[in-house]
């Protein structure tokens, strides 16, 4: 596995970071850690194929480790509960603008038997079992599944009191 360069963690720092801002998130501003961060998701890139979370153990599988492929699925609801992500590579606009702290985040991702156990479920799911609701952006049309809806529509930056159930 070659070392990955200044360089590389510089070119993905600045596209990260763009498509953060584009997309209403934020990277954590304290940039030695975001590149620590940027450096592990280059490693996994290397190892697994894939940029998995570098706070987690991934299992080298891409279809098993989808959901902590980054950003990752738990991303949002960490930003909402928490403040920032698993890893802290994204952070609350609060955050990062100094006027509130992340707090401790405890790990959303299931079990390996209970994601299996999902997985097996999904096979047989029809549109009224969905393991998650559908909601629907009212200003841009964004469907996105997940518990709630998110604080900031990635396409048009709409409120989350924008979102209604779709599914």
């Amino acid at each position: 596995m070659a070392d990955i360069t200044p360089a590389e963690i510089d070119r993905l720092y600045e596209k990260l970071d763009k498509e953060a801002a584009s997309a209403g998130y934020n990277l954590n501003p304290e940039k030695a850690m975001t590149r620590e961060l940027l450096n592990g998701l280059l490693m996994n890139q290397q190892r697994y194929g894939y940029p998995s979370c570098p706070c987690r153990l991934a299992s080298g599988k891409k279809e098993a480790d989808l959901d902590i492929i980054c950003p990752c699925d738990y991303r949002d609801p960490d930003l909402e509960d928490f403040g920032a992500c698993y890893c802290s590579l994204y952070v609350s606009k609060g955050v990062a603008e100094g006027k509130e702290k992340a707090r401790s985040i405890p790990e959303r991702r299931p079990s390996r038997d209970k994601r299996l156990k999902v997985k097996e479920e999904k096979k047989e799911a029809t549109i009224s079992s969905l393991p998650l609701p559908v909601w629907r952006c009212k200003v841009c049309g964004y469907l996105c599944a997940r518990e709630v809806p998110p604080g900031v529509c990635p396409i048009c930056k709409a409120g989350k009191e924008r979102f209604e159930r779709f599914i």
